[in-house]
Protein backbone atom coordinates (compact mmCIF):
# COMPACT_ATOMS: atom_id res chain seq x y z
CA UNK A 1 0.00 0.00 0.00
CA UNK A 2 2.87 2.35 0.78
CA UNK A 3 4.36 1.63 -2.64
CA UNK A 4 1.07 2.41 -4.33
CA UNK A 5 0.73 5.68 -2.38
CA UNK A 6 4.23 6.73 -3.31
CA UNK A 7 3.58 5.91 -6.96
CA UNK A 8 0.40 7.94 -6.93
CA UNK A 9 2.19 10.87 -5.29
CA UNK A 10 5.00 10.68 -7.83
CA UNK A 11 2.46 10.58 -10.67
CA UNK A 12 0.64 13.60 -9.29
CA UNK A 13 3.88 15.53 -8.93
CA UNK A 14 4.88 14.55 -12.47
CA UNK A 15 1.55 15.72 -13.84
CA UNK A 16 1.82 19.02 -11.97
CA UNK A 17 5.38 19.57 -13.19
CA UNK A 18 4.34 18.72 -16.74
CA UNK A 19 1.47 21.19 -16.55
CA UNK A 20 3.80 23.86 -15.21
CA UNK A 21 6.36 23.21 -17.92
CA UNK A 22 4.00 23.49 -20.90
CA UNK A 23 3.43 26.87 -22.48
CA UNK A 24 1.51 27.62 -25.67
CA UNK A 25 2.49 30.66 -27.76
CA UNK A 26 -0.18 31.73 -30.25
CA UNK A 27 0.49 32.67 -33.86
CA UNK A 28 0.47 36.44 -33.28
CA UNK A 29 2.77 36.24 -30.23
CA UNK A 30 6.41 35.64 -29.40
CA UNK A 31 7.62 34.26 -26.09
CA UNK A 32 10.61 35.84 -24.32
CA UNK A 33 12.15 33.14 -22.11
CA UNK A 34 13.87 34.19 -18.89
CA UNK A 35 15.99 31.66 -17.00
CA UNK A 36 16.95 32.78 -13.54
CA UNK A 37 16.32 36.36 -14.60
CA UNK A 38 18.33 36.26 -17.84
CA UNK A 39 16.94 36.22 -21.38
CA UNK A 40 18.07 33.04 -23.08
CA UNK A 41 15.77 32.79 -26.11
CA UNK A 42 12.72 34.08 -27.97
CA UNK A 43 10.26 31.25 -28.52
CA UNK A 44 8.22 30.93 -31.71
CA UNK A 45 4.46 30.18 -31.87
CA UNK A 46 3.44 26.67 -30.88
CA UNK A 47 3.99 24.33 -27.96
CA UNK A 48 6.97 25.20 -25.76
CA UNK A 49 8.45 23.57 -22.70
CA UNK A 50 10.11 25.38 -19.83
CA UNK A 51 11.69 24.38 -16.55
CA UNK A 52 9.20 25.08 -13.77
CA UNK A 53 10.26 27.64 -11.16
CA UNK A 54 13.55 28.25 -12.97
CA UNK A 55 12.13 29.61 -16.25
CA UNK A 56 9.57 32.33 -16.92
CA UNK A 57 7.97 32.88 -20.33
CA UNK A 58 6.77 36.41 -21.19
CA UNK A 59 4.37 36.53 -24.13
CA UNK A 60 4.54 39.60 -26.41
CA UNK A 61 1.86 40.43 -29.00
CA UNK A 62 3.20 41.20 -32.48
CA UNK A 63 -0.07 42.57 -33.86
CA UNK A 64 -0.60 46.20 -34.91
CA UNK A 65 -1.93 48.27 -32.01
CA UNK A 66 -4.24 51.26 -32.50
CA UNK A 67 -3.52 53.99 -29.95
CA UNK A 68 -5.59 57.21 -29.82
CA UNK A 69 -3.57 60.32 -29.01
CA UNK A 70 -5.75 62.49 -26.81
CA UNK A 71 -6.55 66.05 -27.79
CA UNK A 72 -3.69 68.48 -27.23
CA UNK A 73 -3.91 72.25 -26.78
CA UNK A 74 -1.29 73.48 -29.25
CA UNK A 75 -0.20 76.98 -30.26
CA UNK A 76 0.76 77.13 -33.94
CA UNK A 77 3.65 79.15 -35.35
CA UNK A 78 1.30 82.06 -36.14
CA UNK A 79 0.07 82.10 -32.48
CA UNK A 80 -3.32 80.42 -32.99
CA UNK A 81 -4.51 78.08 -30.25
CA UNK A 82 -5.98 74.81 -31.57
CA UNK A 83 -6.93 71.45 -30.09
CA UNK A 84 -5.66 68.53 -32.15
CA UNK A 85 -6.17 64.81 -31.61
CA UNK A 86 -4.58 62.00 -33.59
CA UNK A 87 -4.26 58.23 -33.80
CA UNK A 88 -1.08 56.15 -34.00
CA UNK A 89 -0.58 52.60 -35.29
CA UNK A 90 2.44 50.64 -34.13
CA UNK A 91 3.62 47.05 -33.72
CA UNK A 92 6.40 45.23 -31.90
CA UNK A 93 9.17 44.06 -34.23
CA UNK A 94 11.66 42.90 -31.58
CA UNK A 95 10.01 41.07 -28.71
CA UNK A 96 13.16 40.97 -26.58
CA UNK A 97 13.79 44.73 -26.75
CA UNK A 98 10.13 45.56 -26.03
CA UNK A 99 10.40 43.61 -22.76
CA UNK A 100 13.96 44.41 -21.67
CA UNK A 101 14.59 47.96 -22.97
CA UNK A 102 11.47 49.62 -21.53
CA UNK A 103 9.09 48.88 -18.68
CA UNK A 104 5.74 49.73 -20.33
CA UNK A 105 6.00 50.22 -24.07
CA UNK A 106 2.35 51.25 -24.52
CA UNK A 107 2.48 54.04 -21.94
CA UNK A 108 5.82 55.23 -23.31
CA UNK A 109 4.54 55.47 -26.88
CA UNK A 110 1.42 57.29 -25.71
CA UNK A 111 3.48 59.94 -23.92
CA UNK A 112 6.06 60.45 -26.64
CA UNK A 113 3.33 60.61 -29.29
CA UNK A 114 1.62 63.45 -27.41
CA UNK A 115 4.82 65.46 -27.03
CA UNK A 116 5.85 64.85 -30.65
CA UNK A 117 2.42 65.93 -31.90
CA UNK A 118 2.69 69.18 -29.94
CA UNK A 119 6.23 69.80 -31.17
CA UNK A 120 5.60 69.16 -34.88
CA UNK A 121 2.30 71.04 -35.15
CA UNK A 122 3.80 73.99 -33.26
CA UNK A 123 6.35 74.42 -36.06
CA UNK A 124 3.61 74.99 -38.67
CA UNK A 125 1.12 77.76 -39.24
CA UNK A 126 -2.62 77.14 -38.99
CA UNK A 127 -3.06 77.08 -42.77
CA UNK A 128 -0.26 74.52 -43.07
CA UNK A 129 -1.77 72.39 -40.31
CA UNK A 130 -5.11 72.36 -42.13
CA UNK A 131 -3.76 71.85 -45.66
CA UNK A 132 -0.55 69.82 -45.21
CA UNK A 133 -1.76 67.12 -42.84
CA UNK A 134 0.01 64.42 -44.85
CA UNK A 135 3.36 66.13 -44.36
CA UNK A 136 2.74 66.55 -40.63
CA UNK A 137 1.76 62.89 -40.32
CA UNK A 138 4.98 61.78 -42.00
CA UNK A 139 7.11 64.08 -39.81
CA UNK A 140 5.52 62.75 -36.62
CA UNK A 141 6.01 59.13 -37.71
CA UNK A 142 9.68 59.71 -38.55
CA UNK A 143 10.40 61.31 -35.17
CA UNK A 144 8.60 58.52 -33.32
CA UNK A 145 10.41 55.80 -35.27
CA UNK A 146 13.79 57.28 -34.32
CA UNK A 147 13.02 56.66 -30.64
CA UNK A 148 10.73 53.64 -30.66
CA UNK A 149 12.99 51.43 -32.79
CA UNK A 150 15.34 51.32 -29.79
CA UNK A 151 12.43 49.79 -27.87
CA UNK A 152 11.77 47.17 -30.54
CA UNK A 153 8.63 48.97 -31.76
CA UNK A 154 7.87 50.32 -35.24
CA UNK A 155 5.32 53.09 -35.77
CA UNK A 156 3.55 52.24 -39.03
CA UNK A 157 1.17 55.19 -39.34
CA UNK A 158 0.16 58.45 -37.63
CA UNK A 159 -2.95 60.37 -38.67
CA UNK A 160 -4.34 63.67 -37.41
CA UNK A 161 -7.91 62.86 -36.48
CA UNK A 162 -9.57 66.11 -35.42
CA UNK A 163 -8.64 69.79 -35.37
CA UNK A 164 -10.77 72.06 -33.18
CA UNK A 165 -10.56 75.81 -33.87
CA UNK A 166 -11.71 78.68 -31.63
CA UNK A 167 -15.12 80.14 -32.53
CA UNK A 168 -13.61 83.52 -33.40
CA UNK A 169 -11.21 81.83 -35.83
CA UNK A 170 -14.07 79.88 -37.42
CA UNK A 171 -15.99 83.11 -38.04
CA UNK A 172 -12.90 84.82 -39.49
CA UNK A 173 -12.25 81.86 -41.82
CA UNK A 174 -15.91 81.87 -42.90
CA UNK A 175 -15.68 85.58 -43.80
CA UNK A 176 -12.44 84.94 -45.67
CA UNK A 177 -14.01 82.07 -47.63
CA UNK A 178 -17.04 84.20 -48.48
CA UNK A 179 -14.82 87.05 -49.71
CA UNK A 180 -12.81 84.58 -51.77
CA UNK A 181 -15.97 83.23 -53.41
CA UNK A 182 -17.20 86.77 -54.19
CA UNK A 183 -13.82 87.59 -55.75
CA UNK A 184 -13.97 84.50 -57.96
CA UNK A 185 -17.56 85.31 -58.95
CA UNK A 186 -16.62 88.85 -60.01
CA UNK A 187 -13.60 87.61 -61.96
CA UNK A 188 -15.72 85.01 -63.76
CA UNK A 189 -18.40 87.63 -64.56
CA UNK A 190 -15.76 90.02 -65.93
CA UNK A 191 -14.25 87.25 -68.07
CA UNK A 192 -17.73 86.47 -69.39
CA UNK A 193 -18.34 90.11 -70.31
CA UNK A 194 -14.98 90.23 -72.07
CA UNK A 195 -15.74 87.11 -74.09
CA UNK A 196 -19.23 88.38 -74.92
CA UNK A 197 -17.84 91.74 -76.07
CA UNK A 198 -15.30 90.00 -78.27
CA UNK A 199 -18.01 87.79 -79.77
CA UNK A 200 -20.27 90.78 -80.43
CA UNK A 201 -17.40 92.63 -82.08
CA UNK A 202 -16.74 89.67 -84.37
CA UNK A 203 -20.47 89.43 -85.17
CA UNK A 204 -20.66 93.13 -86.03
CA UNK A 205 -17.69 92.75 -88.38
CA UNK A 206 -19.48 89.91 -90.17
CA UNK A 207 -22.70 91.95 -90.46
CA UNK A 208 -20.80 94.94 -91.83
CA UNK A 209 -19.26 92.70 -94.47
CA UNK A 210 -22.63 91.04 -95.25
CA UNK A 211 -25.54 93.51 -94.93
CA UNK A 212 -28.12 90.77 -95.53
CA UNK A 213 -26.95 89.07 -92.32
CA UNK A 214 -28.35 91.97 -90.32
CA UNK A 215 -31.72 91.64 -92.05
CA UNK A 216 -31.78 87.90 -91.34
CA UNK A 217 -31.02 88.64 -87.70
CA UNK A 218 -33.92 91.12 -87.61
CA UNK A 219 -36.27 88.51 -89.06
CA UNK A 220 -35.10 85.97 -86.47
CA UNK A 221 -35.83 88.49 -83.70
CA UNK A 222 -39.36 88.98 -85.08
CA UNK A 223 -39.89 85.21 -85.05
CA UNK A 224 -38.74 84.98 -81.45
CA UNK A 225 -41.10 87.80 -80.43
CA UNK A 226 -43.98 86.18 -82.26
CA UNK A 227 -43.67 82.96 -80.27
CA UNK A 228 -44.97 84.76 -77.14
CA UNK A 229 -48.14 85.92 -79.03
CA UNK A 230 -47.46 89.57 -78.32
CA UNK A 231 -49.95 92.20 -79.61
CA UNK A 232 -47.14 94.67 -80.22
CA UNK A 233 -45.23 94.25 -83.46
CA UNK A 234 -41.66 95.51 -83.46
CA UNK A 235 -39.84 96.34 -86.72
CA UNK A 236 -36.16 96.45 -85.94
CA UNK A 237 -33.97 98.64 -88.08
CA UNK A 238 -30.29 99.51 -88.02
CA UNK A 239 -29.88 102.23 -85.44
CA UNK A 240 -27.48 104.51 -87.30
CA UNK A 241 -29.39 104.32 -90.58
CA UNK A 242 -32.67 105.02 -88.78
CA UNK A 243 -31.17 108.09 -87.09
CA UNK A 244 -29.83 109.28 -90.46
CA UNK A 245 -33.24 108.87 -92.11
CA UNK A 246 -34.97 110.76 -89.31
CA UNK A 247 -32.43 113.60 -89.58
CA UNK A 248 -32.92 113.79 -93.36
CA UNK A 249 -36.72 113.86 -92.88
CA UNK A 250 -36.53 116.72 -90.40
CA UNK A 251 -34.20 118.65 -92.71
CA UNK A 252 -36.63 118.28 -95.65
CA UNK A 253 -39.56 119.40 -93.51
CA UNK A 254 -37.63 122.42 -92.30
CA UNK A 255 -36.64 123.40 -95.87
CA UNK A 256 -40.23 123.01 -97.09
CA UNK A 257 -41.66 125.08 -94.26
CA UNK A 258 -39.20 127.99 -94.71
CA UNK A 259 -40.70 129.50 -98.02
CA UNK A 260 -44.22 129.19 -96.64
CA UNK A 261 -43.23 131.15 -93.58
CA UNK A 262 -41.64 133.89 -95.75
CA UNK A 263 -44.82 134.22 -97.87
CA UNK A 264 -46.99 134.52 -94.78
CA UNK A 265 -44.81 137.29 -93.40
CA UNK A 266 -44.95 139.24 -96.68
CA UNK A 267 -48.75 138.94 -96.85
CA UNK A 268 -49.06 140.28 -93.39
CA UNK A 269 -46.92 143.32 -94.11
CA UNK A 270 -49.04 144.25 -97.20
CA UNK A 271 -52.26 144.14 -95.29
Amino acid sequence: MNVIGVAIAVAVVAVVLLALSIRVVTQYERGVLFRLGRVIAVREPGLNFIIPVVDRLRRVSMRIVTMPIQSQGIITRDNVSVDISAVAYFRVVDAEKSVVAIENVYAAIDQIAQTTLRKVVGQHTLDQALADTDTINVDIRKILDTTTLEWGVEVTLVELKDIQLPDSMKRAMARQAEAEREKRAKIIAAEGESLAAAALGAASDVMMAHPLALQLRNLQTLIELGVDKNTTVVFPAPLMSAIGEISAFLARETAAAAPHAVNMSKAGSRS
